[in-house]
């Protein structure tokens, strides 16, 4: 089997995640056998695209597919001279997840068998709550339809509109209530039986957050998550031995020479790979190993398209030290009507393990066919 083209796909919009609409892009790696990988990455497409269509396709055309550690290091040796932590790395996170959709196709196998089988029936997730719901000022609806679905655990992210009024250099007695009130509101409503994992995007500095810690000790969230910026693994070691609670991070970082000083600190307690960022299932399956040689478990970022959604369960399905998989109920149950071929929803709170060969989903080709939809090809 040969790679005979690379395809990407797309669309005028997007999907909104919590800073607003963002894009997505698909690459489609077709092959002389007629079987077709599909990958994803965002979230700007025009400068994955052009990572992919003008640097890797090249390299891709008339190789075997199913070489997929050899393409991985030649496409990084392609990108590793000027820099690769961006776009490049994101396009090729976008073409391995392509090559793992054809390496279980063409074995007749899901992906996650291919990584060496399941080790759960079923997956434990959380939802990301850029919802119907205002987490803000309807914390308590919002963990109570949550429940209502069978899901007991969600992310929720209020000092982040504090870190805009102060740019995350300092916080007020004041500010401090507020940003601690909604998980006071639903640990006074439903107590322990629905777990809250805080969300920062890396917007305070180290003092402030090892404050806005100490203040969140005695209501226990799940974790802790990116609440400095990802550039200085140190200060995130500092950061963990001022609190007694997990931090969790990061989804910034990419490849296995990123989390590596991560690791080594033992500034997380939680490790958050993105397969469409950090180097696809070729970096991600590393990477999860990395962190079950520190005893530490894995819960993957998901907050892209469907097709990280659905890599994202394989992911999950197969690594041994998963703690929980990301997800955000407004995506799988709105946003990606009508994209996909198939869905994959949770039932009764867990997500079940994909069915089919390799992803085990496509692309909708009536919705490909709509005026919204921009494909190119290499070679053109």
């Amino acid at each position: 089997m040969k790679i005979t083209k690379v395809e990407t796909v797309r669309l005028r919009r997007g999907l909104t995640v919590h800073a607003g609409p963002i894009g997505w892009l698909w690459v489609r790696i077709h092959t002389d056998e007629g079987l077709i990988g599909l990958g994803e990455t965002y979230p700007h497409p025009a400068s994955e695209q052009a990572v992919i269509l003008d640097r890797l396709a090249p390299l891709l055309i008339g190789r075997d597919p199913l070489a997929i550690e050899k393409i991985w290091a030649d496409l990084f040796l392609e990108v590793a001279y000027s820099g690769w932590a961006g776009a490049e790395m994101r396009a090729m996170s976008a073409i391995d997840i392509a090559l793992w959709d054809l390496a279980g196709q063409a074995a007749g196998q899901p992906i996650y068998k291919m990584m060496g089988g399941p080790c759960r029936d079923r997956i434990r997730i959380y939802n990301t709550c850029y919802d119907h719901y205002d987490f803000l000022t309807q914390p308590v609806e919002l963990a109570r339809s949550l429940r209502e679905m069978g899901v007991r655990a969600m992310k929720i992210w209020p000092f982040d509109p504090i870190a805009k009024e102060t740019g995350g250099n300092w916080i007020t007695a004041e500010q401090m209530r507020r940003g601690l009130a909604g998980l006071e509101a639903i640990r006074a409503e439903f107590g322990d039986s629905m777990e809250v994992a805080m969300e920062f995007h890396g917007f305070w500095n180290l003092p402030c957050a090892i404050e806005i810690a100490k203040a969140l000790e005695p209501l226990k969230p799940m974790w802790l998550e990116e609440m400095l910026p990802q550039d200085n693994m140190a200060a995130y070691r500092e950061l963990a031995l001022a609190t007694s609670l997990p931090l969790y991070l990061s989804e910034r970082l990419m490849t296995i020479w990123q989390f590596r000083e991560l690791l080594e600190l033992r500034a997380a307690r939680v490790v958050m790979p993105d397969l469409a960022w950090c180097g696809g299932f070729t970096q991600g399956r590393k990477i999860a190993v990395l962190a079950e040689a520190q005893y530490l478990p894995v819960a993957p970022h998901n907050c892209g398209g469907p097709v990280l959604h659905w890599a994202s369960a394989h992911y999950a399905a197969a690594v041994p030290n998963l703690r929980i998989c990301e997800t955000v109920r407004r995506h799988y149950l709105d946003e990606y009507k009508g994209l996909m071929d198939s869905e994959l929803l949770p039932v009764d709170g867990w997500l079940p393990l994909p069915q089919g060969t390799g992803l085990g989903v496509r692309l909708n080709e009536d919705r490909l066919k709509q005026d919204d939809v921009e494909t190119r090809q290499y070679p053109a």
